[in-house]
């Protein structure tokens, strides 16, 4: 009995053994094989960046170099044909001899700093490139390429020692208004035969506000863009410029306001009463239709033209253009987009940026939601260029109330200069910036 127990405890006991045996043995493999596909997906990301670092650094003809080298060494040795041989072991030395010239990559620090960062189109800014050699050892010759809006400039790093900088004058066009981004500079590593070239980027960028060209306007107190000092209202108030009458005082009335003279003449107390002054407020309605303008020197002068205008009555004026239209809201939507006019700077920095748009609203529903936007404006201009006809320019201007004088303002190269009346709305073309000053003159002495 006792050894029959013995033999089934043994059993027993055995059986117990080989099946934790088998568990550890279970999870030791799941644990070697996890172990192994992190192994993998780590094997194949580095994979991928060195494949990704090749790509970058080998230039389309080192990509010819390394085919040679390839092909012609393998077709030399297997077939035992000499000049493929040497074409390939001549391209193999080639690619060789490029390697030393990617070393010091970043041993570069690149510095850009610009004069202004506002100017008139035309004043040519310019930029000061420091390029510092802050490694160790010698740097090879490079290059800087430094972007400038939509092209590129060229800067040549000679060899520099350790601790070494130079300093390259970099001239900015700005011929054209626009707003301009200079950077990020970059860095340019290689051999003399652009078989291999390595690459490193700066994230320091500039921006470049080009302003419009704009002439001094005199004062806009009198003759068509009216006292914008203040128009007298229908509304009297108790303290204001525009005096109106006298009437008796009443508990609460001001002391300031008793009119002294009255109050002795008649024995009661009298105080002035005066209509309130409402300041004058001016919209500039700036169109950006392509259908609007005949080119693109007619939209420039326009914007100069209605830039001048903004900047003379900075305080009192809003501007409006046409914003863009998405594709799918064509014909079921109107927007229009305001212009900052809290300064002068802030107002041309929009103007910079101001460009013929693809799908903006017209230039008449601009103007009919202006004047539901700003309904205390006095006087309205509406800026844009030769196509569109009187009638278009009249339905423009019926989006404003009588009480508001509507300044049409036609901007073309070959027009002649001159001021005429459309019904109710006075018409000024200019074929210069120079005659809007003179036009604006002119309308105010008569």
């Amino acid at each position: 009995m006792s050894s029959s127990t013995e033999s089934r405890l043994t059993r027993t006991s055995a059986a117990t053994g080989y099946t934790r045996t088998g568990f550890e043995a279970g999870r030791g493999t799941t644990v070697l094989a996890v172990r192994g596909l992190h192994g993998w997906r780590r094997l194949r990301r580095a994979a991928a960046r060195v494949g990704r670092s090749v790509a970058d650094t080998v230039s389309p003809a080192g990509w010819v170099v390394v085919a040679v080298a390839v092909i012609g060494l393998a077709a030399g040795l297997a077939f035992g044909l000499l000049e493929f041989a040497v074409a390939g072991g001549a391209a193999a030395l080639l690619l060789l001899l490029s390697v030393p010239f990617l070393f010091g990559a970043r041993a570069y620090e690149v510095t850009l700093r610009l004069a202004h960062d506002r100017v008139v189109a035309g004043t040519p800014v310019e930029g000061r490139l420091v390029v510092a050699n802050v490694g160790r050892r010698t740097a090879l010759p490079g290059r800087v390429d430094l972007p400038v809006g939509d092209g590129l400039v060229d800067v040549h790093v000679p060899l520099l020692r350790p601790r070494h900088e130079i300093a390259e004058t970099v001239v900015i066009p700005t011929r054209r208004r626009g707003i301009v981004t200079v950077g990020p500079a970059r860095t340019v590593r290689g051999d003399p035969l652009g078989i291999l070239t390595r690459e490193a980027t700066w994230q320091e960028t500039h921006t470049l506000y080009v302003h419009p060209v704009t002439t001094a306007l005199r004062s806009t107190a009198t003759g068509l863009i009216r006292d914008l000092e203040g128009s007298p209202s229908r509304t009297i108030v108790d303290a204001d410029f525009s005096f109106h009458a006298l009437r008796p005082y009443v508990p609460g009335d001001s002391p300031r306001q008793v009119h002294w003279k009255s109050t002795a003449k008649t024995g009661a107390m009298m105080v002035r009463q005066y209509e309130e002054t409402r300041r004058s407020r001016m919209i500039l309605v700036v169109g950006r239709g392509g259908d609007e303008f005949a080119d693109d020197d007619e939209f420039e002068l326009a914007v100069s033209a209605a830039a001048s205008i903004g900047v003379r009555g900075i305080r009192d004026v809003a501007v409006v253009t046409g914003a863009e239209i998405p594709e799918f809201a064509r014909g079921r939507m109107r927007t229009f987009r305001t212009l900052t006019t809290i300064s002068t700077r802030t107002l041309l920095d929009d103007f910079a940026g101001l460009d013929r748009g693809v799908n903006p609203s017209p230039l008449r529903e601009v103007a009919s939601l202006a004047s539901t936007r700003h309904g205390d404006a006095s006087i309205a201009f509406l800026v844009c260029g030769s196509p569109l006809t009187p009638t278009q320019l009249q339905s423009a201007a019926l989006a404003f109330g009588p009480e508001v004088a509507v300044v049409a303002l036609v901007c073309a190269p070959t027009a002649e200069p001159g001021i005429r009346r459309l019904g109710s709305m006075t018409v000024i073309s200019i074929g210069l910036l120079d005659d809007l000053r003179q036009l604006l003159a002119k309308g105010a002495q008569s």
